[in-house]
């Protein structure tokens, strides 16, 4: 892994981007030059640049460079979509470029030999990484339950390619072994280390007072380069959250992060302003066609208004287009919205899906309610419940609340205490770690949400 702007990425997958990214470019280039064997004429750098782009970044959207692996049949079709949508964007500029240098056939000729290099690569770049790239191999320290997580987390599914389980160094309480007992364990610590070639250390232990862990070996083998962690920083570098059940104080106030400043709400601003104006000029035709619908459908109102919490702890209204029945909630009394939900219109459904309901809320942004990239605000009743049952829900509410987010990309739709714990702990990440880059990728993630119709009720 490799940290950028504070965010964890797969060195695996930054490189097979930076190489698709450059196979692309070069494809482009390629065929231009074998198109025009008898002509000088400079590289089209412009129309090369936007293919490149265009393709990466539908790509990235699709979930192309997601880090689990698919199936080939699951890749070539996202990547045939991917490439549909360069077709049109390249079609576009096309048109309102008339004094382009390659033309659109030689442009549909030439990058079918792009798409054919990927294809190529994708069969061939995991096989010989998973030969050429070390794998860091982790020895947990520690014992119960904390330590039997991590090792399942270690063996799930193909993270063996990168990472693999070296072993356990289990440690005794000091209740249960005697002074010269520790002392023995402590000496064969660097031993274990060594023999089994560990590249990391997890610290797996809740209760950590008592004498019990081998605090001096542990940081000879620091000093000799082996990287320790505790349990927090592991599964913030591996899941992109911070596991609430490991969480001190202590480590959210003397660690890295949680930045906030004039500076960045200056930047963060012009960012929500400038996406939400683009977007809603997109937009505005599916809004229209959206309220007609709902009109026709169930009649008025159109749009949803509904008490939020947001930033500080402050209320505001948020806006939202209609999509259950008017009588949802005739009795008053808030509940979250279930799996199949029976007050959720036909409409009403295929706005959720498509997250099209989420549209009115570009004015919640404009106004300075929202941000266009935080964590989804939730309102009054519920903030009032899981304040006392979550600990640390509050720090959430330190960043403006978005219509998209770290946890709204990562977690699936939430409708229960338990899911808000879990959103909790992405929520948690981004406030530690947010920055224009970390926006910028859930915008692209959240491209892929809105395709793939993930998490939508």
């Amino acid at each position: 892994m490799i940290r950028v702007f504070n965010h964890y990425l797969s060195l695996r997958i930054l490189l097979l981007l930076l190489l698709e990214a450059m196979v692309l470019f070069q494809s482009m280039v390629l065929g231009f030059e074998l198109q025009l064997l008898d002509q000088a004429r400079p590289i089209p750098l412009l129309e090369t640049g936007l293919f490149t782009g265009t393709m990466v970044l539908s790509m990235t959207a699709l979930g192309l460079y997601d880090s689990h692996a698919e199936p080939f049949r699951v890749m070539l079709q996202r990547l045939l979509i991917a490439y549909a949508l360069a077709l049109v964007v390249m079609a576009v500029f096309f048109a309102l470029a008339p004094t382009h240098t390659v033309g659109g056939n030689e442009f549909a000729l030439t990058s079918v030999f792009a798409v054919g290099a990927i294809v190529i690569i994708r069969l061939l770049f995991f096989r010989l990484t998973d030969v050429g790239l070390p794998k860091r191999r982790v020895l947990i320290v520690g014992n119960g339950l904390e330590a039997e997580e991590v090792i399942r987390f270690l063996n799930e599914g193909s993270r063996s390619r990168i990472i693999e389980y070296a072993g356990l160094y289990p440690l005794a309480s000091d209740r249960d072994a005697s002074e010269a007992e520790q002392r023995t364990a402590r000496q064969q610590f660097l031993r274990t280390v060594q023999d089994l070639r560990v590249s990391e250390i997890v610290v797996a232990l809740r209760e950590r007072r008592g004498g019990v862990m081998p605090l001096r070996e542990m940081l000879e083998c620091k000093l000799r380069g082996i990287k320790v962690m505790d349990l927090v920083s592991f599964y913030e570098r591996e899941k992109g959250l911070l596991k609430v059940d490991n969480l001190r104080a202590s480590w959210l106030i003397f660690g890295s992060g949680f930045n906030q400043g004039a500076t960045r709400d200056v930047i963060k601003r012009l960012f929500d302003i400038f996406v939400s104006l683009a977007l809603l000029i997109v937009t505005l035709p599916v809004l229209l066609l959206a309220m007609l619908a709902i009109l026709l459908e169930s009649g008025r109102p159109i749009l949803y208004r509904q008490e939020r919490v947001g930033q500080g702890g402050k209320s505001f209204t948020i806006y939202k287009l209609r999509s259950m029945s008017q009588d949802a909630e005739k009795d008053g009394k808030p509940r979250w919205a279930g799996a199949n939900d029976a007050r959720v219109t036909r409409v009403g459904r295929f706005l959720r899906r498509s997250r099209i309901d989420e549209l009115p809320q570009l004015f919640n942004v404009l106004r300075g309610d929202m941000s266009f990239v935080g964590p989804r605000p939730e309102r009054p009743f519920f903030v009032r419940q899981l304040l006392a049952d979550i600990p640390y829900y509050d720090v959430r509410h330190s960043v403006k609340p978005g219509i998209t987010g770290w946890s709204q990309v990562r977690y699936p739709y939430g409708a229960s205490v338990e899911d808000a714990l879990g959103k909790l702990q992405y929520d948690l990440y981004y406030v530690k770690n947010h920055s224009l880059f970390l926006d910028l990728l859930i915008l692209v993630d959240t491209v892929q949400v809105v395709l793939l119709g993930k998490g939508a009720r």
